[in-house]
């Protein structure tokens, strides 16, 4: 079997060297990813657009090869390029933070994954609910880090991976979209559906007080906020039950939830 790993964060992102050594017994793992951060991309496509395909590696030292494009752009050239034939599988992730609910369409984690359905393969997004309370820790300098707890996520994602490759994608899966929590009270995996919504969207400006620490972070030395505007978010507080939101907030245990690319509404007959 061979297995295509991309992500969002990018290739030196610890995520997704958790990822290939999730799976990396029982598969070729090759790994294609963007050279630097694209999260919240969406699914955009470099096309008509040159890329640079460069190798490089991996913090163990496995060889890796980076894209300056997008997630999608990696996964295309991923499978279409580096690799000699299609991957069986693609798994994208392990992603430095939670996709859940309808604005997975937004994530360029679970759309790379998309891409890859395209391309006729199957795929499986991952990512980690990072809880702020147990992840944010100090060193003995007093110097704050996050500490990106991967193990659980890795165990479900091997698990799920060797089911897969056991018994095959289930009927009208294409993909799967795997959430694994931090603060985890359970590892009992529950399959989900989509959230209605993760993120409480609002538009800021440089009048927003209660915003203003997250305004100004981002802005350049000598940068001038006067005609600047910020899209900020903060997530929802409640989900409802069955929900992958349900399952990472409330039962505090780890989310799957099967999608297919087929949107469309199968009720509307007549209108």
């Amino acid at each position: 079997m061979n297995i295509l790993i991309s992500n969002d964060d990018g290739v030196n992102a610890p995520g997704i060297l958790a990822a290939k050594q999730a799976v990396e017994d029982l598969a070729n793992v090759y790994v294609v990813a963007p050279d630097k951060n694209n999260s919240s991309v969406g699914r955009r496509i470099s096309l008509f657009k040159h890329l640079k395909l460069e190798s490089c590696e991996l913090e163990d030292g496995s060889k890796a090869y980076s894209v300056s494009g997008s997630p999608a752009d990696a996964v295309i050239v991923g499978a279409d390029y580096v690799m000699d034939e299609k991957p069986d599988l693609v798994i994208t992730g392990i992603n430095q933070g939670v996709n859940i609910s309808c604005d997975v369409t937004s994530s360029g984690t679970v759309c790379a994954a998309f891409e890859a359905v395209s391309m006729g393969i199957p795929a499986i997004a991952v990512s980690l609910f990072i809880d702020p309370k147990t992840s944010y820790k100090q060193d003995e300098n007093g110097e704050w880090y996050v500490d990106y707890d991967f193990t659980l996520a890795k165990k479900v994602l091997h698990d799920l991976v060797l089911k897969i490759i056991d018994k095959g994608f289930p009927k009208d899966v294409d993909l799967f979209n795997l959430n694994v929590p931090t603060n985890h009270e359970s590892e009992e995996v529950k399959i989900t559906n989509l959230s209605h919504n993760m993120l409480d969207k609002k538009v800021i400006d440089n009048t927003d007080e209660e915003k203003s620490e997250i305004f100004n972070y981002h802005l350049e030395e000598n940068q001038k906020s006067d005609d600047l505007i910020m899209i900020a978010s903060d997530l929802i507080n409640e989900y409802e039950e069955g929900s992958d939101g349900y399952a990472l907030f409330v039962e505090k245990c780890p989310s799957l939830t099967p999608l297919n690319v087929d949107m469309a509404s199968k009720n509307l007959k007549e209108w």
